[in-house]
Formats: C-alpha cells, structure tokens, sequence
C-alpha cells in the first residue's frame, strides 16, 4: 500500500501563490506516476498536473500552464514529496487539491486518468477569494 498526504492548502488572493505538497510513504518503489488532481463543488475531479519517477517528465493541464509547477525533492530525507507550485492564481482555482499515484505513467490529461490512479490523499482545500 502507499499512503499519500497532502498539506499546504489555504485562502489566498488573486493573483497571490500557495505550494502544495503531497508525501508518500509505504511501498513508494511501486510508484511511476504522482498526480495532483482538483474538483470544485459541483464539477467533476480534473486532472492539473504529473510528475514521472522514471524520467522525471511532467505534465499540466492547459489550464494551469505557466502557473503552476511540479516538482519532486530528491533529497534523501524527503525523496517521496512531491510539490505543487501555484502562481498567479486565480478564484477559478478554488477546489479540493488530491495528491493520487499510479503504478504505470498515466498522462494527467487522459480523460480516463482519474480512474487510472491507484492511490489518493485526503486532499487539501484551496481557496482564491478577495
């Protein structure tokens, strides 16, 4: 099994940045694909952004391109966190943020992603409000 968790969300102005970070834990060899995944109240959960652990591509949905940056800590205390960098951001980026994770590359903006991550976080609220 593999534990996400997610923390860093918050209210947060137009315009202003946030970075959300997602740690994993147990059987993390058996991860290829982290995700950060949105839904705002009354849509659908949407796909933001993958980083892959093979070769460190990353992926965004067009939405948030330019914006937003995923990152992943190489450093050997905390190799299993991966962070979302929120830039720029706008009150149409208020949702719940879900950390998620696939054993295989699975593309953020496959229209079958959210059904192809294996493990998820609780998730972590995001607000943009003046």
């Amino acid at each position: 099994q593999v534990q996400l968790v997610e923390s860093g969300g918050g209210l947060v102005q137009p315009g202003g940045s946030l970075r959300l970070s997602c740690e994993a834990s147990g059987f993390t060899w058996r991860i290829e694909s982290i995700g950060w995944f949105r839904q705002a109240p009354g849509k659908e959960r949407e796909g933001v952004s993958c980083i892959y652990s093979s070769d460190g591509s990353t992926y965004y949905a067009d939405s948030v391109k330019g914006r937003f940056t995923i990152s992943r800590d190489n450093r050997d205390n905390v190799k299993n966190t991966v962070y979302l960098q929120m830039n720029s951001l706008k009150p149409e980026d208020t949702a719940v943020y879900y950390c998620a994770a696939a054993s295989d590359m699975v593309l953020i903006t496959s229209p079958e992603a959210v059904h192809e991550y294996d493990y998820w976080g609780q998730g972590t609220q995001v607000t943009v409000s003046s």
